[in-house]
């Protein structure tokens, strides 16, 4: 709890005075535009998601970079790029993610870019499979500024964690999880806030009491239970937990699984927040991992023109008209309520 609290505290004394007032515009025009079935938009996003990289290391069977399955090209984030965009929001963003697909610490730069961001007083967090985190990397990671660290540990033992983090290897997690903890007590630095991110399948749901006694073991800061999104959940999946509160799903009496989203007309995160590629296209939110609803492009347009055009506003009225007629939306269990 005191761990919580301390985070809570970071993140408050990052807001402003402007970071606020942005704050109360964004949420204004959001509760307008449900109000009156017209999209209306104020300010600038809230927070913000870049993409360091699609590469990664691991092949998870529900991921697009595990599976190799993009029909975008893969690479890197240009560091020039990311500053420009930062330097034009940076007075109004209050939480950016290093994260959206692939593994932040392959991009040679991606520390240095966390430092840019942290300078301006951001909240800043990243995910990551933590095979990269030897000391070196670790202490680096704690000097940063890095805010938030969400380490993925889908089992806990290696067994279990192999059966979804395909080519992983648990000792390296725990390892890594360590040099932080370390870190942070030889620098007496409070941040990185570090979550053990823990997605419930089928095959790894009798090792969530587990999870919990090595988070306490390693001195990790808190635990978060993650539902797995399914691309083809309609007829049931392996993946799909036998507990049916660690589930996205909803077994029907037929046999078939429904989502429990009722995919009201609306959703904040079209208001508050977006994706940025690693080669600079912005698309509404982390669902859409193929990018198929590009609504600009960073490198040729200010970020502000995007986040304020034409092709942007059409796409959030497509929304309070029927939610359910985008396909990225129809399998999305986020987003409908404020911070969900």
């Amino acid at each position: 709890m005191r761990n919580g609290l301390m985070d809570i505290r970071n993140g408050l004394q990052k807001l402003t005075m402007k970071r606020l007032h942005n704050f109360a515009q964004v949420l204004g025009s959001y509760y307008r535009s449900r109000i009156t079935g017209k999209p209306d938009i104020k300010g600038l996003p809230v927070a913000l998601a870049f993409e360091p990289t699609t590469s990664c290391n691991l092949r998870c069977p529900e991921c697009p970079s595990g599976l190799r399955s993009f029909t975008r090209p893969t690479g890197m984030l240009n560091t020039e790029l990311f500053k420009s965009v930062i330097n034009q929001v940076a007075d109004r963003l209050m939480y950016l993610t290093f994260y959206f697909q692939g593994e932040p610490y392959l991009h040679p730069e991606f520390l240095p870019m966390v430092q840019h961001a942290a300078g301006f007083g951001i909240y800043t967090a990243t995910s990551t499979n933590a095979h990269f985190l030897n000391d070196e990397r670790a202490r680096l990671t704690v000097e940063s500024g890095l805010d938030r660290l969400i380490i993925s540990i889908d089992g806990t033992t290696q067994q279990t964690y192999q059966s979804y983090r395909i080519g992983g290897n648990l000792n390296k997690v725990l390892e890594g999880t360590a040099n932080i903890v370390k870190w942070k007590k030889t620098l007496k630095r409070n941040t990185p806030h570090i979550i053990f991110q823990f997605l419930v399948v089928r095959h790894n749901e009798h090792e969530i009491p587990e999870v919990y006694r090595l988070a306490r073991q390693l001195g990790v800061n808190e635990v978060k239970l993650k539902t797995a999104q399914i691309y083809n959940y309609q007829h049931g999946s392996d993946l799909i937990p036998v507990n049916e509160k660690y589930s996205r799903y909803r077994r029907m009496p037929d046999g078939s699984y429904r989502i429990k989203n009722s995919l009201d007309n609306h959703c904040w995160r079209m208001w508050h927040s977006c994706v940025i590629t690693w080669d600079g296209k912005v698309v509404p939110c982390c669902f859409d991992k193929d990018a198929h609803h590009v609504l600009g492009d960073v490198s040729r347009q200010s970020f502000e023109e995007i986040w304020h055009s034409d092709m942007y506003r059409d796409f959030r009225a497509k929304l309070l008209i029927s939610r359910k007629q985008t396909e990225m939306c129809a399998n999305c269990t986020e987003g409908t309520r404020v911070w969900a």
